[in-house]
Protein backbone atom coordinates (compact mmCIF):
# COMPACT_ATOMS: atom_id res chain seq x y z
CA UNK A 1 0.00 0.00 0.00
CA UNK A 2 1.62 3.23 -1.07
CA UNK A 3 2.41 5.82 1.52
CA UNK A 4 0.40 9.00 1.15
CA UNK A 5 2.58 11.92 0.16
CA UNK A 6 2.90 14.57 2.78
CA UNK A 7 3.80 18.08 1.73
CA UNK A 8 7.39 18.82 2.58
CA UNK A 9 7.55 21.54 5.17
CA UNK A 10 10.08 24.23 4.37
CA UNK A 11 11.93 25.75 7.30
CA UNK A 12 10.49 29.07 8.32
CA UNK A 13 12.38 31.98 6.82
CA UNK A 14 14.38 33.77 9.46
CA UNK A 15 13.62 37.42 9.64
CA UNK A 16 16.33 39.85 10.62
CA UNK A 17 16.10 40.92 14.22
CA UNK A 18 14.61 44.40 14.16
CA UNK A 19 14.52 44.71 17.92
CA UNK A 20 16.90 47.06 19.70
CA UNK A 21 20.22 45.65 20.84
CA UNK A 22 20.28 45.07 24.55
CA UNK A 23 23.23 46.68 26.28
CA UNK A 24 23.20 46.00 29.99
CA UNK A 25 19.72 46.89 31.16
CA UNK A 26 19.13 49.64 28.62
CA UNK A 27 18.50 49.53 24.88
CA UNK A 28 20.21 51.26 22.01
CA UNK A 29 18.69 51.53 18.55
CA UNK A 30 20.83 50.06 15.81
CA UNK A 31 19.91 52.62 13.16
CA UNK A 32 21.52 55.97 13.91
CA UNK A 33 19.11 57.72 11.55
CA UNK A 34 16.27 56.75 13.87
CA UNK A 35 17.95 58.18 16.95
CA UNK A 36 16.97 61.52 18.40
CA UNK A 37 19.60 64.12 19.24
CA UNK A 38 19.48 67.07 21.61
CA UNK A 39 21.88 69.99 21.73
CA UNK A 40 21.73 71.54 25.18
CA UNK A 41 23.10 74.89 24.13
CA UNK A 42 22.39 76.16 20.62
CA UNK A 43 25.46 78.25 19.86
CA UNK A 44 27.75 78.24 16.81
CA UNK A 45 29.23 74.80 17.47
CA UNK A 46 25.83 73.17 17.97
CA UNK A 47 24.51 74.81 14.81
CA UNK A 48 27.56 73.70 12.82
CA UNK A 49 27.18 70.09 13.96
CA UNK A 50 23.42 70.03 13.35
CA UNK A 51 23.81 71.43 9.84
CA UNK A 52 26.61 68.96 9.14
CA UNK A 53 24.55 65.97 10.30
CA UNK A 54 21.68 67.06 8.08
CA UNK A 55 23.95 67.64 5.08
CA UNK A 56 25.41 64.15 5.58
CA UNK A 57 21.93 62.65 5.88
CA UNK A 58 22.78 60.69 9.02
CA UNK A 59 20.02 62.20 11.17
CA UNK A 60 16.56 63.46 10.29
CA UNK A 61 15.89 67.14 10.93
CA UNK A 62 12.82 66.47 13.06
CA UNK A 63 14.95 64.18 15.26
CA UNK A 64 17.15 67.10 16.34
CA UNK A 65 16.18 69.39 19.21
CA UNK A 66 18.21 72.34 20.44
CA UNK A 67 17.78 74.35 23.62
CA UNK A 68 18.82 77.84 24.63
CA UNK A 69 17.61 80.44 27.14
CA UNK A 70 17.23 83.07 24.40
CA UNK A 71 15.63 82.93 20.94
CA UNK A 72 18.65 84.17 18.97
CA UNK A 73 19.42 80.81 17.37
CA UNK A 74 15.79 79.70 17.03
CA UNK A 75 15.20 80.99 13.45
CA UNK A 76 18.44 79.41 12.18
CA UNK A 77 17.61 76.00 13.63
CA UNK A 78 13.94 76.00 12.71
CA UNK A 79 14.81 77.07 9.15
CA UNK A 80 16.69 73.77 8.70
CA UNK A 81 13.82 71.77 10.23
CA UNK A 82 15.13 71.26 13.77
CA UNK A 83 13.03 71.69 16.88
CA UNK A 84 13.79 74.42 19.40
CA UNK A 85 12.85 74.75 23.05
CA UNK A 86 13.88 76.59 26.19
CA UNK A 87 13.26 73.47 28.29
CA UNK A 88 16.48 71.51 28.84
CA UNK A 89 14.80 68.69 30.78
CA UNK A 90 12.18 68.13 28.10
CA UNK A 91 14.84 67.96 25.37
CA UNK A 92 16.87 65.42 27.35
CA UNK A 93 13.87 63.25 28.19
CA UNK A 94 12.85 63.02 24.52
CA UNK A 95 16.30 62.29 23.09
CA UNK A 96 18.78 59.42 22.87
CA UNK A 97 22.06 61.33 22.44
CA UNK A 98 22.61 64.57 24.34
CA UNK A 99 25.30 66.98 23.18
CA UNK A 100 26.22 69.29 26.06
CA UNK A 101 27.21 72.32 24.00
CA UNK A 102 27.06 75.18 26.50
CA UNK A 103 30.01 77.27 27.66
CA UNK A 104 32.20 75.57 30.29
CA UNK A 105 31.23 77.97 33.09
CA UNK A 106 27.52 77.32 32.43
CA UNK A 107 27.83 73.53 32.31
CA UNK A 108 27.77 72.80 36.09
CA UNK A 109 24.37 74.46 36.47
CA UNK A 110 23.01 72.67 33.40
CA UNK A 111 24.21 69.30 34.72
CA UNK A 112 22.51 69.94 38.04
CA UNK A 113 19.30 70.83 36.21
CA UNK A 114 19.13 67.82 33.88
CA UNK A 115 20.63 65.13 36.15
CA UNK A 116 17.22 64.06 37.57
CA UNK A 117 15.97 63.07 34.09
CA UNK A 118 19.15 61.38 32.80
CA UNK A 119 18.71 57.60 32.52
CA UNK A 120 20.71 54.69 31.13
CA UNK A 121 19.02 55.33 27.81
CA UNK A 122 20.97 58.54 27.36
CA UNK A 123 24.41 58.92 25.85
CA UNK A 124 25.80 62.18 27.20
CA UNK A 125 28.40 63.89 24.98
CA UNK A 126 30.17 67.00 26.24
CA UNK A 127 31.55 69.50 23.75
CA UNK A 128 32.64 71.91 26.51
CA UNK A 129 36.35 72.70 26.43
CA UNK A 130 38.35 71.83 29.51
CA UNK A 131 35.64 70.06 31.53
CA UNK A 132 36.98 66.59 32.47
CA UNK A 133 35.10 63.31 32.32
CA UNK A 134 35.43 62.79 36.06
CA UNK A 135 33.58 66.03 36.75
CA UNK A 136 30.84 65.13 34.27
CA UNK A 137 30.40 61.65 35.72
CA UNK A 138 30.25 62.97 39.27
CA UNK A 139 27.50 65.46 38.42
CA UNK A 140 25.35 62.92 36.55
CA UNK A 141 23.66 59.77 37.91
CA UNK A 142 25.93 56.79 38.69
CA UNK A 143 27.14 54.81 35.67
CA UNK A 144 25.94 57.45 33.20
CA UNK A 145 27.33 56.91 29.72
CA UNK A 146 29.48 60.00 29.19
CA UNK A 147 31.89 61.03 26.46
CA UNK A 148 33.93 64.10 25.61
CA UNK A 149 34.18 65.40 22.06
CA UNK A 150 36.28 68.21 20.65
CA UNK A 151 34.95 69.12 17.19
CA UNK A 152 35.50 72.32 15.23
CA UNK A 153 33.28 74.63 13.21
CA UNK A 154 34.19 73.31 9.72
CA UNK A 155 31.82 70.49 10.67
CA UNK A 156 29.19 72.70 9.05
CA UNK A 157 30.71 71.96 5.61
CA UNK A 158 31.62 68.38 6.57
CA UNK A 159 35.32 69.21 6.72
CA UNK A 160 35.67 69.12 10.48
CA UNK A 161 38.41 67.61 12.61
CA UNK A 162 37.07 65.90 15.72
CA UNK A 163 38.42 63.80 18.56
CA UNK A 164 36.31 61.83 21.05
CA UNK A 165 37.14 60.31 24.44
CA UNK A 166 34.93 57.59 25.98
CA UNK A 167 34.06 57.74 29.68
CA UNK A 168 34.36 54.88 32.15
CA UNK A 169 30.84 53.48 31.58
CA UNK A 170 30.69 53.83 27.80
CA UNK A 171 30.08 50.66 25.78
CA UNK A 172 31.81 49.77 22.50
CA UNK A 173 28.56 50.44 20.64
CA UNK A 174 28.44 53.98 22.07
CA UNK A 175 31.89 54.76 20.68
CA UNK A 176 30.90 53.34 17.31
CA UNK A 177 27.80 55.54 17.22
CA UNK A 178 29.75 58.71 18.00
CA UNK A 179 32.50 57.77 15.56
CA UNK A 180 29.90 57.28 12.82
CA UNK A 181 28.27 60.61 13.57
CA UNK A 182 31.53 62.56 13.73
CA UNK A 183 33.00 60.82 10.69
CA UNK A 184 30.06 62.15 8.69
CA UNK A 185 31.34 65.64 9.55
CA UNK A 186 34.94 65.10 8.41
CA UNK A 187 38.02 63.57 10.05
CA UNK A 188 37.46 61.80 13.37
CA UNK A 189 39.72 59.95 15.79
CA UNK A 190 39.48 58.42 19.25
CA UNK A 191 42.00 59.69 21.79
CA UNK A 192 42.68 59.71 25.50
CA UNK A 193 41.72 62.52 27.81
CA UNK A 194 45.32 63.53 28.45
CA UNK A 195 45.56 64.78 24.87
CA UNK A 196 42.27 66.59 24.53
CA UNK A 197 43.52 69.99 25.75
CA UNK A 198 46.20 69.88 23.04
CA UNK A 199 43.50 68.89 20.53
CA UNK A 200 41.51 71.91 21.70
CA UNK A 201 44.49 74.20 21.13
CA UNK A 202 45.24 72.81 17.69
CA UNK A 203 41.99 71.68 16.07
CA UNK A 204 39.27 73.18 18.26
CA UNK A 205 40.66 76.71 18.05
CA UNK A 206 42.53 76.12 14.78
CA UNK A 207 39.87 77.42 12.39
CA UNK A 208 40.25 80.87 13.95
CA UNK A 209 43.98 80.81 13.16
CA UNK A 210 43.20 79.81 9.57
CA UNK A 211 40.55 82.52 9.17
CA UNK A 212 43.02 85.09 10.49
CA UNK A 213 45.64 83.87 8.01
CA UNK A 214 43.14 84.09 5.14
CA UNK A 215 42.18 87.62 6.14
CA UNK A 216 45.83 88.68 6.43
CA UNK A 217 46.71 87.16 3.05
CA UNK A 218 43.72 88.91 1.52
CA UNK A 219 44.87 92.21 3.05
CA UNK A 220 48.23 91.63 1.39
CA UNK A 221 46.52 91.15 -1.94
CA UNK A 222 44.47 94.31 -1.47
CA UNK A 223 47.60 96.26 -0.50
CA UNK A 224 49.21 95.19 -3.76
CA UNK A 225 46.17 96.17 -5.84
CA UNK A 226 43.80 93.19 -5.94
CA UNK A 227 40.05 93.61 -5.36
CA UNK A 228 38.94 92.47 -1.89
CA UNK A 229 36.57 89.75 -3.10
CA UNK A 230 39.17 88.23 -5.40
CA UNK A 231 41.83 88.41 -2.69
CA UNK A 232 39.68 86.51 -0.18
CA UNK A 233 38.82 83.79 -2.69
CA UNK A 234 42.44 83.37 -3.77
CA UNK A 235 43.64 83.22 -0.16
CA UNK A 236 40.97 80.73 0.92
CA UNK A 237 41.45 78.48 -2.11
CA UNK A 238 45.22 78.56 -1.64
CA UNK A 239 44.93 77.30 1.95
CA UNK A 240 42.35 74.72 0.90
CA UNK A 241 44.58 73.44 -1.90
CA UNK A 242 47.66 73.35 0.31
CA UNK A 243 45.73 71.40 2.97
CA UNK A 244 44.55 68.83 0.43
CA UNK A 245 48.13 68.36 -0.78
CA UNK A 246 49.29 67.58 2.77
CA UNK A 247 46.44 65.11 3.33
CA UNK A 248 46.52 63.42 -0.06
CA UNK A 249 50.23 63.27 -0.97
CA UNK A 250 51.50 62.10 2.42
CA UNK A 251 54.47 64.43 2.04
CA UNK A 252 55.77 66.45 5.00
CA UNK A 253 54.57 70.08 4.89
CA UNK A 254 58.13 71.39 4.78
CA UNK A 255 58.90 69.22 1.75
CA UNK A 256 55.89 70.68 -0.01
CA UNK A 257 57.05 74.17 1.04
CA UNK A 258 60.50 73.51 -0.44
CA UNK A 259 58.85 72.42 -3.70
CA UNK A 260 57.43 75.94 -4.04
CA UNK A 261 60.62 77.77 -3.07
CA UNK A 262 62.76 78.09 -6.19
CA UNK A 263 66.35 79.27 -5.54
CA UNK A 264 66.40 83.05 -5.55
CA UNK A 265 62.69 83.16 -6.34
CA UNK A 266 59.81 85.18 -4.92
CA UNK A 267 58.57 82.56 -2.45
CA UNK A 268 61.83 82.09 -0.52
CA UNK A 269 62.00 85.86 -0.07
CA UNK A 270 58.46 85.76 1.35
CA UNK A 271 59.34 82.86 3.66
CA UNK A 272 62.29 84.86 4.96
CA UNK A 273 59.90 87.69 5.85
CA UNK A 274 57.60 85.24 7.69
CA UNK A 275 60.51 83.75 9.63
CA UNK A 276 61.83 87.20 10.50
CA UNK A 277 58.43 88.11 11.93
CA UNK A 278 58.24 84.96 14.05
CA UNK A 279 55.41 83.40 12.04
CA UNK A 280 56.07 79.81 13.11
CA UNK A 281 56.67 80.74 16.74
CA UNK A 282 53.42 82.71 16.85
CA UNK A 283 51.42 79.71 15.65
CA UNK A 284 53.12 77.43 18.16
CA UNK A 285 52.41 79.98 20.90
CA UNK A 286 48.77 80.19 19.81
CA UNK A 287 48.27 76.42 20.13
CA UNK A 288 50.07 76.43 23.47
CA UNK A 289 48.00 79.36 24.76
CA UNK A 290 44.68 77.74 23.88
CA UNK A 291 45.85 74.42 25.35
CA UNK A 292 46.91 76.03 28.63
CA UNK A 293 43.60 77.86 28.85
CA UNK A 294 41.73 74.54 28.42
CA UNK A 295 43.86 73.02 31.19
CA UNK A 296 43.11 75.99 33.45
CA UNK A 297 39.38 75.46 32.88
CA UNK A 298 39.84 71.78 33.75
CA UNK A 299 41.52 72.65 37.06
CA UNK A 300 38.64 74.93 38.02
CA UNK A 301 36.18 72.13 37.32
CA UNK A 302 37.90 69.70 39.73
Amino acid sequence: MPFSQQPVQQPAEEKPDASPTLMGDYTVKKDISEMSLAFVGAGKMAQAMAKGFLAAGVVKADHITATAPSCRSQPTLEDIGCQFTHNNKEAVENSDIIFLSVKPHILPGVLQEIAPVVTKRHLMVSVAAGVPLQFLEEKLPPKSRVMRVMPNTPCVVRQGASVYVPGSHVEKEDSEIIKSLLSSLGYCSESNEGMISAVTGLAGSGPAYAFTAIDALADGGVKMGLPRELSIKLAAQTLLGASKMVLETGKHPMQLKDDVCSPGGTTIYAIHKLESGGFRNLLIDAVEGACLRAEAIAKKAK
